[in-house]
């Protein structure tokens, strides 16, 4: 934690529509919890005081019972909870509903750093520059154990896992420099796992993508250097020794199994096959030789790979128009 952090501020501000609406949502939903419960604390110190042992009073039983007190003590408060749960059940889809648009951007966590890459391939350190009014998509994985992505201006946190790709997505509407962190306790210098979120116009971002040197051919063409690093041009070209189904194209094609069904090549059929070619959906007409590259590839190198792959796909499917 850095001294500036002054540990975490309780109410960071806002730099989103749907972080604002969060903060009506807590804020109202306290004030609700206080109307319900503070009026029972008084009266119970209140009869605490009155009726206390030694002290005189009337403690006769009434006669009078309200069956309609009784139903409204129990259906008001029921009636506005309830509201709060449409709320926030409405804010909850909104965050599952990823737009078209959004730019993705991938994330890596490990002991203890955060690693982001955009999609003209600059990677940063603990930092991360956005351009606000565009929908933003981060998607991420851990190397290691468990992390947590906090960004406390968004009002958002995704637990970052290993094995396997979670996402969260917003849309940011102030620019500013903010901070972010790891949320989930990962080891001895969780504390330091932390950054920067800078949001700026989408002008300023562009600007900062060139002056920071985005790569030459973006995600893509850095996924063909891995393409080419890890050989798997031997198998997977036209004219390799090795018969194996070319890549080039085979994103978004139908794929027949061995089994007798058809799959789509989709992003996860893709990543499933090269960490683990073996565990299922063997393709047809195919010997089974390729190797696992669980553990074997990095995360950061297997989104390029497949950003790579997909690219090849876009390509054919744009020269199979007429």
């Amino acid at each position: 934690m850095n001294p500036t952090d002054l540990a975490l501020q309780l109410w960071p501000a806002a730099a989103s529509a749907t972080a604002v609406e969060t903060d009506w949502l807590i804020l109202a939903f306290t004030v609700l919890t206080l109307l319900l419960t503070v009026p029972v604390f008084v009266a119970i110190t209140w009869f605490a005081i009155r009726y206390r042992q030694g002290e005189e009073a009337d403690r006769s039983h009434g006669n009078v019972r309200s069956v309609l007190i009784e139903i409204s003590w129990m259906l008001i408060p029921f009636l506005l909870t309830l509201i709060f749960f449409v709320w926030g059940a409405r804010l909850f889809f909104i965050s599952k509903q990823v737009p078209g648009d959004a730019m993705v951007i991938e994330a890596i966590g490990r002991q203890w750093m955060w690693k982001f890459q955009h999609p003209t391939g600059q990677s940063e350190i603990n930092d991360l520059h956005l351009p606000i009014g565009q929908p933003i998509k981060i998607r991420m994985i851990s190397q290691d154990v468990i992390h947590n992505l906090y960004l406390p201006a968004l009002r958002m946190q995704m637990a970052t896992l290993p094995d396997r790709y979670t996402e969260l997505w917003f849309k940011a509407d102030r620019t500013g420099s903010y901070r972010l962190y790891c949320s989930e306790y990962c080891g001895t210098d969780h504390s330091k796992m932390d950054g920067n979120l800078t949001l700026m116009t989408q002008a300023d971002y562009a600007a900062w993508l060139q002056n920071a040197g985005a790569q030459q051919g973006g995600q893509a063409g850095a996924g063909r250097v891995v393409y080419e690093s890890y050989g798997c041009g031997a198998c997977h070209d036209p004219g390799a020794k090795v018969r194996a189904p070319a890549l080039a194209g085979l994103y978004g094609r139908e794929v027949r199994l061995a089994d007798g069904r058809t799959v789509t090549a989709d992003e996860t059929y893709l990543r499933d096959k090269i960490l683990n070619p073996n565990r299922q959906k063997l393709a047809a007409d195919y010997k089974q030789v390729m190797p696992a590259f669980r553990n074997v590839i990095p995360p950061d190198d297997l989104d390029r790979l497949v950003s790579y792959l997909k690219s090849t796909g876009a390509t054919a499917q744009q020269e199979a128009k007429p």
